[in-house]
């Protein structure tokens, strides 16, 4: 008697490192551009914060692994859609009250601060291969915009 209460918490306690494991397992995924476009600002929101806290629990590589993927996928994208996805978020943007402005920005600065240097340092790298990959009339434009703080 004693010893199937001992095969059966045994047995849960299996299933449950098992669920666990499997949902460690799975990779945060990168939504795509477009469906992301027709969320509204609050659905965005939501989905920003589940992915923020996924990215957070999840392991450096899976963390990197992400970024990669998101960078394909951004690069993926035709110069048409990559001006219409800036567009919409220089909408969004510009419709936020200027105390939203200052927490998005305060928050990205506290995530930069709180990277080590050299992923300080593979994040300008990153960005300095996108830049590379932009169309010629795309990298004067950002530097115009750039300008006109």
């Amino acid at each position: 008697m004693r010893n199937d209460s001992v095969t059966r918490l045994l047995a849960l306690i299996l299933v449950a490192l098992a669920a666990t494991a499997t949902a460690q397992a799975a990779p945060v995924q990168v939504p795509d551009p477009a469906e992301w476009a027709r969320l509204t600002p609050a659905e965005q929101d939501a989905q920003r914060a589940q992915l923020r806290q996924r990215l957070q629990a999840a392991t450096p590589e899976e963390r990197a692994a992400f970024q990669s993927r998101l960078r394909e996928r951004l690069e993926s994208l035709s110069p048409e859609e990559r001006r219409a996805l800036a567009g919409r978020a220089r909408e969004r943007w510009q419709e936020l009250t200027p105390e939203q402005r200052e927490n998005l920005a305060r928050e990205r600065r506290e995530r930069l601060q709180a990277m080590s240097p050299e992923e300080r340092q593979q994040l300008l790298q990153q960005r300095r291969q996108m830049l590379e990959k932009l169309t010629p009339e795309e990298r004067a434009a950002l530097r115009e915009k750039l300008r006109e703080r």
